[in-house]
């Protein structure tokens, strides 16, 4: 029945509000898809005449009736739809705070350009490359921003042929569609547009603000309306074209050449190293990308050769705070102070609260041994950052190399507090402890360390240590072995067990792992005149034995 039938379509229609806010919830562009629903029904359903509907809704001519909006009850379904859209809407704006995320000019250049001439001009040729790449999609870039695409200026410029060719074939393509005797043909057409335009909206600049120049993501439900177009063309080609197996041929090769690229650009997908690098040839001047691949190769160990591309990030984009960062901590590590310092003070010149070059400037001064520097910078990164155990760490470290022990310990204690599994801090606290004499102080934080990070192997052997000097020999000794297990190269927890065995009177096995210390590392500081005491001592026992 009429009615039946009328409760089982908006059935439907609810569900595919919920699925449209599920799906807006994962992307933005998801709700787009209620818009996709109306033109779908509108257009395949009720085979709605648009250019018949628009010339009856301008001579207001009965227009819901003879149009056949109510046909099926089509205009209730589209309101439906039009409603639970703006309501979703309504809620996902209500979660943002009322307001747009805020973007830099860095991320989309042409919407932040004073001429509405250059912000529209600029526009309409991002859309002919989104169109592009649609077409062919042989420049695929992770990152389109930071200068990746200049910005048109004037007309003289020979990108705006790109502009005309899109135009010219998307009015041709809306005048066949409107206008074409074919009703077929009309239907379909205006499908394959619909669907095509519909979901590029939201990335289109037109209703806000959007925070990149082209993003790959963004056309792949329009890409729905393009295979429609496309094979929409070939079918009505292959109905006039003499040769059909060439035509058949060209379409097999153009499916076989998209596939193989999906197939690279998957592979490239596989692994940071192979996506950057795949972004240096379509857009070698975006900043970011020099960056990303730089970040890649220092995550490496490859410093000698991040530093270029950071270099060639910062020429690209001088005001690029964090590949500056990145390159001042490589410096840093390289010794090269000065430069590392004025870059770090470049950028927190640039964006004062950056928390991480503040730190990174305060870690550079103290190498310079500018204290006072050093202490302002940290406290300052903190001033940004509340929660920052990394610099607590670093200004505990700084105290302790003034004998400023209690703030020391305060410091260090805030980067536990902040970050319990902060290892550094803690080992430090029982590392000051024990050389200050504070025994009993740096056992109960040793113990509430390992409480917390119970198969950290450095705690083990800070503790260890602070337990052979309270003569608590036993259980050093279990310390040590469980260290030494877990990390059995350290030539340092074989050394000092020795000590230990050797002050508790076990002599062979002092012996035994002082020369395991000297094998793993012959230089280590002591171990060498400790196993040459040790050898004396075994020596005089023998020839008293003897």
């Amino acid at each position: 029945t009429d009615k039946e039938g009328h409760n089982f379509s908006m059935f439907w229609v609810l569900v595919s509000v919920i699925l449209g806010a599920i799906a807006m919830l994962c992307k933005e562009q998801g709700i787009t898809v209620l818009g996709l629903n109306a033109v779908f029904d509108a257009l395949v359903i009720n085979k709605i005449n648009v250019l018949e509907l628009i010339q009856k809704l301008l001579r207001k001519d009965k227009p819901l009736e003879n149009a056949g909006l109510l046909r099926k009850g089509l205009f209730f379904r589209i309101t439906l739809l039009m409603s639970g859209g703006a309501s979703i809407l309504y809620i996902r704006w209500r979660i943002m705070g009322t307001g747009p995320p805020a973007f830099t000019e860095v991320d989309n250049p042409a919407s932040f350009a004073d001429s509405l001439f250059v912000r529209a001009i600029n526009y309409n040729y991002y859309y002919s490359l989104n169109a592009w790449l649609l077409l062919c999609p042989w420049w695929l870039c992770f990152d389109w921003s930071m200068g990746c695409i200049p910005l048109i200026k004037s007309v003289s410029d020979c990108r705006i042929i790109a502009l005309a060719a899109l135009w010219f074939c998307l009015i041709g393509l809306i005048c066949q569609a409107l206008c074409s005797e074919d009703s077929h043909k009309r239907r379909i057409l205006t499908l394959g547009l619909g669907f095509l335009i519909i979901p590029f909206l939201p990335a289109s600049n037109l209703f806000f603000r959007v925070g990149f120049v082209i993003a790959e993501r963004v056309i792949y439900l329009p890409s729905i309306g393009y295979c429609i177009l496309f094979t929409y063309g070939f079918s009505l080609l292959s109905k006039q074209a003499k040769k059909k197996k060439i035509l058949a041929v060209a379409v097999l090769g153009i499916l076989l050449i998209n596939v193989m690229r999906c197939a690279l650009r998957s592979s490239q997908w596989r692994s940071e190293e192979q996506l950057f690098r795949s972004a240096l040839s379509v857009c070698p001047l975006n900043a970011k990308v020099h960056y990303n691949v730089g970040k890649n190769l220092a995550d490496k160990g490859n410093q000698s050769a991040a530093i270029k591309y950071y270099r060639e990030a910062v020429r690209l984009n001088p005001k690029y705070v964090h590949a500056m960062n990145n390159l001042g901590n490589i410096l840093k590590e390289r010794n090269e102070l000065r430069e590392a310092e004025e870059l770090l003070s470049l950028a927190v010149q640039i964006q004062p609260d950056f928390a991480a070059a503040w730190m990174n400037l305060g870690i550079v001064q103290n190498s310079l041994r500018r204290f006072e520097e050093a202490e302002q910078s940290y406290w300052t990164a903190i001033k940004h950052r509340k929660k920052y155990p990394d610099c607590y760490y670093n200004l505990g470290r700084l105290y302790a190399d003034l004998n400023r022990h209690i703030d020391a310990l305060n410091a260090w204690r805030n980067a536990t507090v902040l970050k319990p599994e902060h290892s550094l801090a803690w080992n430090n606290m029982i590392i000051l402890l024990d050389n200050t004499g504070n025994l009993a102080q740096a056992e109960a934080v040793g113990r509430e360390a390992l409480e917390l990070i119970p198969n950290d192997h450095s705690l083990m052997f800070s503790l260890a240590n602070v337990l052979g000097k309270s003569q608590k020999y036993k259980e050093s000794e279990a310390l040590f072995l469980k260290a030494i297990k877990a990390n059995p190269n350290a030539a340092s927890y074989h050394g000092n067990l020795a000590v230990l065995y050797h002050r508790w009177g076990n002599l062979d096995l002092a012996k035994k792992h002082y020369e395991v210390s000297l094998k793993l590392d012959p230089m280590a500081p002591g171990t060498k005149e400790n196993y040459n005491l040790l050898r004396r001592k075994l020596e005089q026992l023998q020839k008293k034995g003897g």
